[in-house]
């Protein structure tokens, strides 16, 4: 390695590190100080790309959050001056040069101007006048950082189709002029379901990466449940936003349990329990509680009654796998889906027997909107194997492996099927 590699790979660390932890804030405020979603998006992206080269030649800053933050409020000065048919423009020259005069600079760590543009670019993507993919879609990628395809999976849609989405999302809130701001009080639950879905999409990307080296994007976990205390913060009196977060913090209790040392995968039942977070265990069933005495049942609470019941079992094979797919049958009741059939079918698998989880997923497998879902073709290799049908395990393992983009999980199989043969 040359000795201007080590230099060009620290600031290339900072830079990954600037986008993930800070991208987000910097977007949302400068939304509110531009006034165009768009115009923030694409001077947000020139300073990312101008940082790479002054931070190697300058060194990275102390507070890379606010250098971003001014770079992308001077390449939006830019953009305004150069195109001179965006409506507004002197208006929102003269503020943001206001806002860029020496001796102004907003703290990047100040809790209730962060707490407001994130929730406002919340409820801007999430808004009535987009249908609701695209409000999930265009959040994922505004407040999330996820890329086009990490959505489309999560969607089970292509790629490009993803892509025209966002971008047909873009235009319709300049065209229609959307207000950036959070609901009044009186629209806000209608508006909450499409958050709370948002939310969750971005967390089950960091708790299962659909691609990459890694299992667990930590960074996306963190997002999703900071965003859903946010929540929690702004409709304390909402079942379904409590019930959220406390299914995210179960389920991240058992974060650093799931690879072990080596960084191989490692399946619930096998899991070292005493590596889970007491605290964030204790956290979310305390979050549960308070979801429960509200009296409203809702789609993430069962969902999080499900995964206490794993949690709280004092080992696997003591897992009452048998209330568990009852509630899971409560959830498919008020919310279809094949996804909560297939999570089904696994519980009562274990719970009755494979041959009674297969015969709920069988008719799963000519699902189109399950096609490529790869989750559905590990468990049918898993209750395949556990039925002693080791030929047809080894085709729906294959199968699950062909569509695994993340190299843990695709490891994970991999093993599975070299024992199975």
């Amino acid at each position: 390695m040359s000795p201007d590699a080590r230099p060009a790979d620290a600031v290339s660390d900072a830079v990954a590190a600037a986008f993930r932890d800070e991208r987000a804030i910097v977007l949302a405020t400068l939304i509110r100080q531009v006034g165009d979603f768009q115009l923030a998006e694409d001077a947000v992206q020139d300073a990312f790309e101008a940082a790479v080269t002054v931070w190697r030649r300058d060194g990275v800053p102390a507070n890379a959050g606010a250098w971003i933050t001014t770079a992308a409020r001077r390449r939006a000065i830019d953009r305004l001056r150069r195109n001179r048919s965006v409506a507004d423009r002197a208006e929102r020259l003269a503020e943001l040069t206001r806002l860029d005069a020496p001796g102004w600079e907003p703290s990047m760590d100040e809790d209730s101007t962060i707490v407001d543009d994130r929730l406002r670019l919340v409820f801007t993507c999430c808004h009535p006048a987009l249908e609701m993919p695209a409000r999930v879609a265009l959040t994922l990628r505004a407040l999330g950082g996820m890329t086009t395809g990490e959505i489309a999976r999560a969607f089970l849609v292509a790629e490009p189709t993803m892509g025209k989405r966002i971008v047909r999302a873009k235009r319709k809130i300049a065209d229609a002029r959307i207000p950036y701001r959070v609901p009044a009080d009186e629209d806000l639950p209608d508006r909450l379901r499409g958050v709370l879905r948002v939310v969750y999409l971005i967390f089950n990307e960091g708790y299962a990466a659909a691609e990459g080296e890694r299992l667990v994007r930590e960074e996306l976990c963190d997002e999703a449940i900071r965003l859903g205390e946010l929540l929690c913060r702004l409709m304390p009196d909402d079942a379904e936003v409590w019930g959220l977060l406390a299914l995210m913090l179960l389920h991240d209790a058992r974060r650093a349990a799931r690879v072990d040392p080596s960084g191989r995968y490692v399946a619930l039942e096998a899991q070292d329990r005493s590596l889970w977070d007491g605290d964030r265990v204790g956290e979310g069933l305390a979050k549960l509680e308070r979801a429960v005495r509200l009296r409203r049942p809702g789609e993430y609470q069962l969902q999080a009654a499900i995964t206490a019941l794993q949690i709280q079992a004092p080992d696997a094979e003591h897992t009452d796998w048998a209330q568990i797919a009852e509630l899971y049958g409560a959830l498919g009741r008020l919310n279809p889906s094949p996804v909560v059939e297939l999570n089904r079918a696994v519980a009562v698998g274990l719970a009755a027997g494979p041959a009674a989880g297969l015969e709920l997923l069988e008719p799963l497998l000519t699902d189109p909107a399950l096609e490529r879902y790869q989750p559905l073709y590990a468990a049918h290799a898993e209750l395949l194997s556990r039925a002693g049908d080791a030929e047809g395990a080894a085709g729906a393992y294959e199968r699950a492996i062909a569509l695994s983009a993340n190299d843990v999980e695709r490891a994970e199989l991999e093993r599975r099927l070299r024992a199975l043969r």
